[in-house]
């Protein structure tokens, strides 16, 4: 028996892949290159699961679909970092934290990022 994986784990990894590829995939193609340990009905739950909250466009191939991100992955990211932001009680204090984690040249970017933002 297979170890469980956090929640999570999975549909991320299942997204990251769709993101590598570029291209629509079939459960065959991500059960194989994601998840060959897991059952093909796994692979095809997490996919249907995506699909339904919206993460992920299909269309018919055949007798299957092919799945692909409905949004680019910077946009999925941030989209997971506002959540968590919201989410927080002092929102102050996560922000000044994730500031304190930053290299010096990540928060280069930031900076400019804020700064074109504001023109």
């Amino acid at each position: 028996m297979s170890e469980r994986r956090p929640t999570g784990e999975l549909e991320t990894a299942v997204l990251e892949y769709l993101w590598a590829v570029g291209d629509p995939s079939t459960p065959g193609d991500v059960h194989g290159a994601v998840a060959p340990d897991l059952a093909y009905t796994t692979v095809m739950t997490v996919l249907t699961r995506l699909h339904a909250k919206g993460a992920l466009e299909r269309e018919r191939r055949g007798r299957a679909f092919a799945y692909w991100p409905s949004e680019v992955e910077a946009k999925h990211r941030a989209a997971q970092m506002r959540g968590q932001l919201d989410a927080a009680g002092d929102r102050q204090a996560v922000l000044s934290s994730f500031v304190d984690a930053l290299t010096s040249a990540e928060a280069d970017e930031l900076r400019q990022i804020l700064l074109e933002a504001g023109e």
